[in-house]
């Protein structure tokens, strides 16, 4: 089995997005860029799952833009009425380089499980509400 993954992402506010905080419940994660339309379709899947099961698993977004694209996140965040954390990505998940992994095709859709191990991944395509529930089932 996987080790747990370490990570540390910047939030837009004061919500942590990082390995430590997400632990205890499993988490479901988009790697997303403000520019795409799937990515933006994802995120909205994530923003409906997570009104009914907010309590039970944590959502985050990861915006894979560069640190002078913050203020378009924001705006991205506040459009899509997001209620859980968004962050910037760091340099290393930018360059391919973090334990996520490839990130050269957008969206990204990451589940870990409650340790923090990379259970489940999706890579350029939408995932659906129902086949994300049924891999939530699972952890």
């Amino acid at each position: 089995m996987r080790p747990p993954i370490e990570f540390k992402f910047d939030s837009l506010d004061e919500r942590p997005v990082d390995a430590e905080s997400m632990r205890g419940k499993t988490t479901v994660m988009a790697f997303v860029t403000t520019g795409s339309l799937p990515a933006q379709a994802q995120v909205d899947f994530l923003a409906a799952m997570a009104k009914h099961d907010a309590d039970r698993v944590n959502y985050a977004v990861v915006a894979l833009e560069p640190r002078e694209n913050r203020e378009l996140v924001e705006i991205y965040r506040k459009s899509l009425a997001l209620t859980f954390p968004v962050a910037m990505a760091d340099a290393q998940t930018l360059a391919g380089a973090s334990a996520f992994g490839d990130m050269s095709v957008v969206p990204v859709t990451v589940v870990l499980d409650r340790e923090g191990r990379i259970v489940w991944r999706v890579d350029g395509r939408v995932v659906k509400s129902d086949e994300l529930r049924r891999v939530l089932r699972r952890q």
